[in-house]
């Protein structure tokens, strides 16, 4: 099995030992990404929708460096501390995705998550 792994100084270093994604197969496994913005390595203030815009910014340099894109994703995982978060992950995601052509996704509800954020996404995308 070929794997090939993808970093991106675009996106948040990894916090344990992990990459942020691999290659495999024709797909792209990415990390669970949180709303870590690269340039101060700090969780973004603001809104609950501006930290799932972040982490679609990570997730989209993290794909880019993997010579794909958001276009391309066929799964993704959403963590949430909190479910009433449903309506404005719905929001976020409408407006970095096709909602025509969107891909599968699961959102799971978890006890908490690193960095005492609220937020967690991960994908698989096809590789072009």
């Amino acid at each position: 099995m070929d794997k090939t792994v993808i970093t991106d100084a675009h996106a948040p270093n990894p916090i344990g030992s992990y990459n942020q994604a691999v290659i495999s197969n024709g797909f792209v496994f990415t990390a669970g990404q949180i709303a870590i913005n690269p340039d101060t390595g700090k969780l973004v203030e603001g809104s609950f929708k501006d930290r799932v815009d972040q982490v679609f910014k990570n997730l989209s340099a993290i794909l880019e460096r993997a010579d794909t894109n958001l276009s391309n994703v066929v799964k993704f995982t959403v963590f949430l501390t909190d479910m009433s978060y449903y309506g404005d992950v719905n929001e976020v995601f409408n407006s970095w995705l096709d909602e025509g052509n969107a891909p599968a996704r699961s959102l799971v509800a978890v006890k908490g998550l690193p960095a005492d954020t609220d937020v967690e996404i991960e994908c698989i995308a096809t590789v072009k």
